[in-house]
């Protein structure tokens, strides 16, 4: 955010931003992990679905970053929005991004086979779901009312 910009033309401003809340989600799992090893899943599947399913977490998250930049709309949520976007995989989840971050840390669980690092994605999913996206919503409803309820309405939050 630039001086002087009102905090009302940005959707997350603070400590709660979701890369933060993903990466703490992360690192707190990998704590727990290290006192907590418990397996998630059968050996012989554990790393194969892991590295599936970060493979598409990471396609996601490019996707979806590239598809804002295309249409001239910044990334990070500590930016004015400038348009709703509705292509890509925003034709199919109003979060995508969110959602490549949650795959990650699923995946990523799956392939150290870690049901603690699985565990620690719950309190960040309840902070995303009941503070972060809701803040954003109310921001682009405000700010673009006309063109975010009908997309809202037609378009699932994660899928």
């Amino acid at each position: 955010m630039s001086p002087g910009q009102p905090a009302a033309d940005v959707a997350n401003l603070g400590l709660i931003r979701p890369p933060v809340v993903y990466l703490g989600s992360i690192g707190l799992g990998l704590l727990v992990h290290f006192f907590w090893p418990v397996q998630l899943l059968p050996a012989s599947i554990s790393v194969p679905t892991g590295v599936l399913l970060v493979l598409v977490a990471a396609a996601l998250f490019i996707s979806s970053v590239r598809t804002f930049r295309k249409a001239g709309t910044p990334v990070p949520g500590n930016r004015p929005t400038t348009i709703i976007v509705r292509t890509g995989p925003y034709g199919f989840s109003r979060n995508p991004i969110y959602l490549a971050f949650t795959l990650f840390q699923v995946g990523l669980a799956a392939w150290v086979n870690s049901l603690g690092l699985l565990v620690t994605l719950l309190p960040a999913l309840a902070l995303m779901m009941f503070v972060v996206v809701p803040r954003e919503e109310r921001y682009l409803e405000a700010r673009f009312p006309s063109e975010y309820l009908p997309y809202k309405r037609a378009v699932r939050r994660w899928l």
